[in-house]
């Protein structure tokens, strides 16, 4: 077997058994909780077939759901993300997402946090939106968009500065 796919199915399952397990009994004050499997779709690598990615971003979300019997909203955020994903490379790095060239440990800080933040940005006022499903509750859920996307963004960062290989 391939060690990138190997590295793949290893990440899927870690990310997932950390949110499980760990990171959803985190809750800061009622708006704050980290979402680190977002970090599976961010790190998928970027010239592989779009239909075989959109279906893991789909078993990604839906085995975060089964966890937490939330009915679908975690799939549906993934999805979305995933969805969107092609269109956020190509404006965070611009003209070397489009010669598939792009290596995320090599890119500039400024893109790899756009990058990170817009993809985070989106899961979460999908996840949002769909947890509350009311025009009523926009303000709540732009509060846990903003506060949980904050606390996500860092974690992620931090986690890919810990763990890529230009910063061992």
């Amino acid at each position: 077997m391939n060690s990138n796919l190997i590295s793949n199915i290893l990440r899927f399952i870690g990310l997932i058994l950390i949110q499980v397990l760990v990171l959803n009994n985190i809750n800061f004050m009622g708006y704050v909780n980290p979402y680190l499997y977002i970090l599976f779709l961010l790190l998928y690598p970027f010239n592989t077939n779009q239909s075989l990615f959109l279906l893991l971003a789909f078993l990604l979300g839906l085995s975060v759901d089964i966890f937490e019997d939330s009915g679908g909203i975690h799939a549906a955020a993934c999805l979305v993300a995933a969805f969107v994903r092609p269109n956020l490379l190509r404006f965070s790095f611009g003209i070397s997402y489009d010669h598939q060239t792009l290596r995320l440990a090599a890119t500039p800080l400024g893109a790899r946090i756009s990058y990170v933040v817009l993809m985070v940005a989106i899961h979460h006022l999908v996840l949002f939106s769909l947890e509350m499903f009311s025009f009523s509750h926009i303000i709540l859920v732009l509060k846990k968009t903003l506060f949980s996307g904050i606390f996500t963004v860092i974690v992620i960062l931090l986690s890919i500065a810990l763990f890529s290989k230009k910063y061992r």
